[in-house]
């Protein structure tokens, strides 16, 4: 349906699973005004917190082995690597830089300080980098070899406890993970932006939209599975359903192309980060309907987001125009006001996010206008709300099925 691209970003299109690069293993992540305590250089939270700071949410376990995870260089390099995600970043920071220049600016998962760095060079008075990390280590040296200490500050310690003594005018954060949803950084922006933005203040990204939409992806599925039907001239078909089970069972992170598509999307979750609240984001559910635009084997259902980058003339504190709505179908948001977009779409340039795969044990075969309907809920788990739940219904040519599984 999409015409394929020729661009390359870096990036393999062998797919993996969750876990498997340097960034699927975690994710960044102190309460209060800016601490006045100093270690190595940098600003640090203060040890004890006051007692309209009690209801904090807990750092677990789970948490420390997130916060550790994203002190490996790799990861960082890997992102940053991501020409179309820090090249976009960038232009956006420029393209409202009548919004940050003279102004306050706090980078909520600032990792190595890029991105702090790129609002220091676009004039902000001040910048607070925050990270749970101990990447904030090294940000805070990036941030003296650049001579931008004096207007950069860096904050070891997590969004709901670290200190800043005053309201700030523009929240930056690069939250997304795969599905969008999974990591749940975005719960930190949140908090960020409930405990300093400005009314009428700046988040960038403003928006976001997660998609899904049936794909066909034969040359995948006989890859891993077909292949043990005739292996050096041996019949090892008895291997299939161990290979199903491994090679599907968990979502899978991978580039696909347009012409994998069967549909136009479908919009799972449409995010306003102006007013999204934590509880949202707790359980996502959708049902969908699509007609397919072809006969082709249907092998399971894509994910992919876009984040828009809007000022504050589009944002709801001062009246947001025609958001999309949860569950509509288009190819894309519209954007009447022509704002920045970043885009992991399989029709656009790829990134290191590529796409969400869920598949099929066995594919299903769709006739042209077949009706594919059901439901998909997205819900923190339990056990440690980094990850993610899947809860897939679906029927197409009478017959219906259910698919469950865990990102993580």
């Amino acid at each position: 349906m999409y015409s394929s691209s020729d661009y390359s970003n870096g990036y393999h299109n062998e797919p993996h699973r969750v876990g498997a690069s340097h960034r699927e293993r975690a994710r960044r992540g102190v309460r209060g005004g800016r601490s006045r305590d100093c270690r190595d250089g940098f600003r640090v939270s203060k040890e004890q917190q006051s007692e309209d700071e009690q209801n904090v949410t807990p750092c677990t376990d789970f948490d420390m082995a997130y916060f550790h995870s994203y002190a490996h260089v790799g990861i960082h390099e890997e992102m940053i690597k991501d020409r179309v995600r820090t090249e976009t970043y960038r232009a956006a920071i420029m393209q409202h830089q009548s919004f940050i220049e003279g102004k306050v600016v706090v980078d909520v998962g600032c990792g190595t300080g890029i991105l702090s760095i790129f609002c220091a060079q676009a004039g902000a008075k001040r910048v607070y980098a925050v990270d749970a990390s101990d990447i904030a280590v090294q940000a805070n040296e990036v941030v003296k070899a650049n001579n931008l200490s004096d207007k950069i500050i860096v904050l070891h310690g997590r969004v709901e406890d670290v200190e800043i003594d005053e309201e700030v005018d523009v929240i930056i954060s690069e939250w997304m993970g795969y599905m969008l949803l999974y990591e749940s950084m975005l719960g930190s922006v949140i908090t960020a932006r409930d405990r300093w933005l400005k009314r009428g203040g700046v988040i960038l990204p403003s928006n976001a939209t997660l998609y899904m939409a049936p794909i066909t992806h034969p040359d995948r599925y006989s890859e891993s599975i077909d292949f043990w039907r005739n292996v050096y001239g041996i019949d090892m078909s008895a291997m299939m359903p161990l290979a199903k089970q491994c090679a599907f069972e968990e979502p899978s992170v991978e580039t696909i192309s347009g012409e994998n598509v069967l549909t136009w999307p479908h919009v799972v979750k449409h995010v306003d980060c102006y007013t999204i609240e934590i509880h949202e984001l707790e359980s996502v559910t959708t049902r969908y309907k699509f007609k397919s635009m072809m006969r082709a084997p249907l092998h399971g259902f894509a994910f992919w987001f876009d984040v828009e980058f809007s000022g504050p003339a589009m944002s709801p504190i001062n009246a947001l125009t025609n958001p999309p709505i949860d569950g509509s179908q288009s190819k894309k948001r519209t954007n009447p006001n022509d704002a920045l977009v970043l885009s992991t779409a399989p029709e656009d340039p790829p990134t290191h996010w590529q796409q969400t795969v869920i598949y099929f044990y066995d594919p299903i075969e769709v006739e042209q206008d077949q009706l594919i309907e059901g439901s998909v809920t997205l819900s923190q788990s339990k056990e440690n709300r980094r990850f993610m739940n899947i809860h897939l219904e679906y029927t197409s040519g009478g017959r219906s099925f259910v698919k469950e599984s865990v990102m993580r």
